[in-house]
């Protein structure tokens, strides 16, 4: 069936525990970007996982929709005078969902575990001279060198925030996912509902104590009104759009763009735009192997591709820009390069490249999900790209939780690895030096893909250490100039997504995730 056929469609009865009416209006069901699968948010540094992980853990800090850290879990914290000793005062009343009493040592062996995957967190880490607890209800990091990032490192939005476990599940080794799902936030995991790629279901954490300010995105008062929440993944996006319409779901995090127009004109429903900040687009190169591993190749890809043909498989006309830069277009000291002049010349100058770079025919891997339309298309769009430029192109296509689990895989494509990967990141996630993890170029240590580039990685560590804004801002020149020419990945645009959900549905907050408090059904 054609998706606008679907919609025209009769009811979609999903799959799960039966609900009375009542309950049905004290439930909560919302669709996320990709189907639920490993829920260890710093094991998988997913947005999914993130969704995940903000309903059941709570931070220290949280980034409000400014990007700025405002206390959460923390009362306030105290810096001393020559900026190497943090004081952060817990606030009372917090509670796991076991009902024991969060603790310092608990926030401490959270942050060890956060600190070893996560690309802010390994900076923050190797500043740190000792995580203490002088007493149950305040945390004491002692650093060697001043770090005034470090509130932002504690409040970070995405790809991993320094979420708080149980010292217990901290323990869990850094690379390995954890299996017990018990946190301080304001919804309660129900572990014997859960099935992998299908749904999660969650209950109101009665214990919980909000914030007093208002919500602000990952900040503020994380206030629920609903009894339950249930995260269905529906594989068709056509059929998730006609359970909206219905009534049988409430929010999807990212309709299918071409049927947002429909949904727009739907009785009972309303769009907006999931993050003014944006998402940018990006076809990652692994480092390790050939032919990415040759710079001259990955530059001549650049060059070849065109931006709108990416741009026009996820967003709707006006919801995308080009953006030939390394940071996010329109956000602070980012530089915007001189587009590729693309068309025959390119395409020409990218043979070339794979020729003396040695390229003869080999096999070349592109995984891509089948099930995350915000990735899918370009992923496709790639393909057809590498086609055209004469590579033997391997579209290994998907679902989600599969490809994350591969593109960690380091071996050569013949034996199991990649070579090349679209995906996107929020602007949130990837705003700075300190919390982007795809610009780093730290090899082994790297985000999928591995980069390794001395030039980069010097740059990143002058724009944390600057002493003053004058400072910052001659490392983050020097960065963007390391980075556009050692390329990690190609950016593919800029784009805004429209979220959807019931016009009924009060309440939804923008930012870089979609943040499941502060609704209520009106």
């Amino acid at each position: 069936m054609r998706r606008r056929q679907v919609l025209q469609g009769a009811g979609l009865v999903l799959a799960g525990p039966a609900l009375a009416q009542g309950s049905r209006t004290r439930t909560l069901r919302f669709m996320p970007q990709a189907a639920p699968a490993v829920l260890d948010p710093i094991f998988n540094p997913t947005t999914i996982a993130s969704t995940h992980g903000y309903c059941v853990f709570d931070t220290l800090y949280g980034c409000d929709s400014a990007l700025r850290p405002r206390p959460q879990m923390a009362a306030g914290s105290e810096v001393s005078a020559d900026g190497l000793a943090w004081t952060i005062r817990l606030r009372e009343g917090l509670r796991f969902h076991d009902g024991e009493p969060v603790r310092a040592r608990d926030c401490i062996a959270s942050l060890r575990r956060w600190a070893v995957r996560d690309g802010f967190g390994q900076v923050l880490a190797a500043a740190v001279a000792e995580w203490a607890a002088p007493d149950d209800g305040t945390l004491l990091i002692r650093l060697h060198r001043p770090f005034p990032a470090l509130l932002d490192a504690l409040a970070k939005p995405a790809a991993s925030p320094a979420f708080i476990m149980p010292e217990r599940v901290a323990a869990t080794p850094a690379d390995k996912p954890i299996t017990e799902m018990v946190g301080s936030g304001p919804w309660r995991f129900i572990a014997d509902e859960f099935s992998q790629g299908a749904r999660a279901a969650y209950a109101r954490n009665e214990a919980y104590v909000p914030r007093d300010e208002p919500a602000d995105a990952a900040s503020g008062g994380k206030r629920v009104h609903f009894d339950r929440l249930e995260l269905i993944w529906i594989p068709d996006g056509g059929t998730a759009a006609a359970a909206l319409r219905t009534g049988e779901i409430d929010w999807i995090e990212y309709p299918l763009p071409d049927l947002v127009p429909v949904l727009d004109r739907a009785p009972g429903v309303a769009t907006q735009i999931y993050d003014p900040n944006g998402f940018l687009g990006f076809l990652r190169f692994n480092h390790l192997h050939p032919p990415f591993n040759d710079v001259r190749v990955r530059r001549a890809v650049r060059e070849a591709m065109a931006q709108p043909d990416y741009m026009a498989s996820v967003a709707l006309p006006g919801d995308w820009r080009e953006c030939h830069a390394v940071f996010p277009c329109g956000l602070p000291q980012v530089r915007e390069f001189e587009a590729p002049p693309g068309g025959a010349p390119a395409m020409e100058r990218a043979r070339a490249a794979l020729r003396e770079a040695g390229y003869r025919g080999e096999r070349v891997v592109l995984v891509n999900p089948s099930d995350f339309p915000a990735v899918t298309q370009q992923g496709r769009v790639t393909a057809d790209l590498m086609r055209r430029l004469g590579v033997n192109i391997e579209l290994v296509e998907s679902d989600w939780a599969t490809i994350i689990a591969r593109r960690a895989n380091r071996a050569p494509p013949e034996a199991g690895g990649w070579s090349l990967h679209n995906t996107n990141f929020p602007a949130a996630a990837i705003a700075n030096p300190a919390v982007s993890p795809i610009i780093r170029g730290h090899g082994e240590r790297a985000w999928f893909g591995w980069p390794s580039d001395a030039a980069s990685e010097a740059a990143v560590a002058r724009w944390i250490g600057a002493a003053d804004a004058g400072a910052q801002a001659e490392a983050m020149a020097d960065l963007q100039a390391a980075a556009w020419e050692s390329v990690p990945f190609a950016p593919t645009g800029l784009f805004r997504l429209r979220t959807a959900f019931r016009r009924e549905l009060q309440g939804v907050l923008q930012g870089p995730n979609p943040f499941l408090w502060n609704l209520r059904r009106v």
